[in-house]
């Protein structure tokens, strides 16, 4: 296991992994519309030099904003490497605050990211359904048959 930039790797072996866990390499959510697989982020690659975690962020106004993050073996450390990763790069590029969205129905990152010093910020309602409009693909159901119908942010404060 090692990890390294997706600039490291080819771009379609970022572009399909986006295709596979999202169904495109475009996001869309109320901070705005990315194509994942051509942001800067850092990967986790197995021995096969298969990607087992992915985390895409972009840095603007003193802000870091995780775009996505992906982790193939949950409970391995991955996800934490990853925004730890992000969150040394955000502090050495003298960013204030670390930032994210995820979705209503995401219960595992609500309660990973707070765990790693993350706090609510923001609940956006309804946000999901104007995202839809923009990728129709986004389900209407999510984990744990949860209706997916509002974004939150989370942030982080760095020193």
């Amino acid at each position: 296991m090692k990890t390294c930039t997706v600039e490291d790797l080819p771009n379609n072996k970022i572009i399909e992994f986006f295709k596979l866990h999202w169904g495109s390499p475009e996001m869309v959510t109320s901070s705005g519309i990315y194509d994942c697989s051509s942001l800067d982020g850092i990967t986790v690659v197995s021995e096969e030099e298969i990607i087992i975690g992915l985390i895409t962020y972009i840095i603007k106004d003193k802000e870091c904003e995780v775009i996505s993050l992906d982790s193939m073996e949950e409970g391995k450390g991955i996800g934490t490497l990853l925004v730890q990763e992000v969150e040394n790069l955000a502090i050495k590029k003298n960013c204030k605050i670390l930032k994210l969205i995820t979705t209503n129905d995401n219960l595992l990152a609500l309660k990973f990211y707070q765990k790693r010093g993350f706090i609510l910020s923001k609940i956006i309602n309804n946000a999901v359904e104007k995202a839809r409009k923009l990728k129709p693909e986004i389900p209407l159901i999510g984990n744990d048959g949860i209706p997916i119908r509002d974004e939150i942010e989370l942030v982080k404060v760095l020193n």
